[in-house]
């Protein structure tokens, strides 16, 4: 699959399976849904790069995102991820799990499912976008200004507009590849389960 045409972010062959496996394909699966969530609030100020290298690094440490049990993390458990080099030893990007793991909890209680909720701004339904470039891909959107005034009125931390539209495209809310891309046609197209 080498001579496909990609997204321009994705050259790197490191990118490879992560583009043309994941990025932008429809997460409906609750476990997964808080695994992103949790991995695009670690990114905040780094590169996407650097937490896909630590990916495996986070589910271990994080109880493979069982939000349950890390809703229930404790000083002790904090202390035990800020000395592990495996993953980012950012104190409040720590707590911030900890704070939405509790909040996700939450809101699966109030609506059933986190799914149904975080699908709920956008209709249920990829939206599916046109760009003929990544200069062309928005920072944010009004969904995702949407989604983190709510996800923010609900308790949850790194959660700003930014990163829910960087989530939005890792778990395919929007079609962000670019139309020469050959991921572009088959993305939203069905979804994806752990």
């Amino acid at each position: 699959m080498r001579d496909l045409k990609r997204c321009l972010w994705a050259e790197s062959e490191w990118f490879h399976s992560y583009h043309d496996e994941e990025w932008g394909v429809p997460v409906h699966d609750e476990r997964l849904l808080f695994e992103f969530l949790i991995l695009e609030g670690a990114q905040a100020g780094l590169s996407w790069s650097t937490i896909l290298n630590k990916r495996d690094n986070y589910r271990r440490a994080f109880d493979d995102f069982d939000p349950r049990k890390v809703a229930k993390y404790d000083a002790r458990k904090t202390k035990k991820l800020l000395g592990d080099p495996g993953i980012v030893r950012n104190r409040l990007k720590i707590k911030a799990a900890v704070q939405n793991a509790k909040a996700f909890l939450a809101v699966q209680k109030e609506f059933g499912s986190f799914d149904k909720y975080i699908w709920g701004f956008v209709g249920g339904r990829t939206i599916r976008n046109h760009r003929k470039s990544m200069k062309e891909v928005p920072a944010t959107t009004s969904e995702s200004d949407a989604m983190s005034k709510d996800l923010r009125k609900r308790g949850f931390n790194f959660v700003g507009s930014t990163i829910c539209y960087a989530l939005m495209q890792a778990i395919g809310m929007v079609n962000d590849h670019t139309i020469d891309c050959f991921r572009h046609a088959q993305v939203g197209k069905k979804k994806r389960d752990a």
